[in-house]
């Protein structure tokens, strides 16, 4: 019988162990087109996201359901095998990984795009991805303090604020540009849709992504806007590229597959060591 990872299992990673796994995955060179396209298939009840990847040592999918009138909305398991047999080695809790993984790709970006200094962190949403957000920030920032909003909030703690983070459903912007200072750090998880987005155009004007081909497809925040000026996170990590620190970082992210085999591995050698 395959062993399980539940949500405890898989959150024992800690966030910044999943940091340290996405890093290393990044400097090792892995390559983040390679993955295909997220399949997104319409059920009666809502939808299936399918999102595959593979590795030279794991290969692994994510099976997410998305029903708009259950509750959790997001449900789902992440099935992990090796890549040379294809044999399945474990299972791992689908919602739970993209708890951890979510928050720690944002994570990895902040360490690099944020000053490294003491931090003020505003995060809009209340859910588990706002409160991951809170906990993967302060795994590489000393947090000085927190300030969650709901969509309905008041917008203007944004603007005493080192690091923003958007975690919401929202199809339009959380807060005007304006709000933001210069040397704000700001990050957008909360949609893949590209006629949704949670940031005002204002911002976007260099924009950090995971890729620039699936930004370009699927992050409403970039295409919206019209930006053009995208740089692969990779090319950050990796020292190979630098963004302009006169204006506020922003990074946008849309959720790919190989962060969640990188994270799943983690989780699966973490366990059996």
């Amino acid at each position: 019988m395959l062993p399980f990872f539940d949500h405890d299992a898989v959150m024992a990673l800690t966030y910044a162990g999943a940091v340290h796994a996405l890093r290393g995955a990044l400097l090792a060179g892995l390559d983040v087109d390679a993955d295909p396209v997220r399949t997104v298939v319409p059920v009666p009840a809502g939808q299936l996201l399918l999102m595959p990847s593979s590795g030279a040592r794991y290969t692994g999918v994510k099976l997410a359901t998305v029903a708009a009138d259950s509750t959790p909305r997001i449900k789902g398991v992440y099935v992990l095998m090796d890549a040379a047999t294809l044999a399945p080695l474990a299972l791992l809790d689908g919602p739970a990984l993209t708890t951890l993984r979510t928050p720690a790709v944002s994570a990895l970006a902040v360490d690099h795009l944020a000053p490294d200094s003491p931090a003020r962190l505003v995060v809009f949403g209340r859910g588990p991805q706002a409160h991951g957000h809170v906990a993967a920030v302060e795994a590489v920032r000393e947090v000085t303090g927190t300030t969650l909003l709901g969509r309905g909030d008041d917008p203007s703690p944004v603007g005493e604020a080192d690091i923003v983070c958007c975690t919401t459903t929202a199809r339009t912007p959380l807060f005007d540009a304006a709000l933001v200072r210069p040397h704000t750090t700001v990050v957008a998880v909360g949609s893949h849709e590209p006629d949704a987005r949670e940031l005002p155009a204002e911002l976007m004007t260099t924009v950090v992504v995971e890729s620039i081909a699936t930004a370009r497809r699927e992050a409403g925040d970039v295409i919206l806007a019209g930006t053009t000026d995208l740089v692969p996170l990779a090319a950050v990590v990796r020292q190979e590229a630098t963004v302009p620190d006169d204006r506020p970082r922003v990074f946008k992210s849309v959720g790919m597959a190989w962060e969640d085999l990188t994270v799943a591995a983690a989780v699966y050698e973490a366990r059996a060591s």
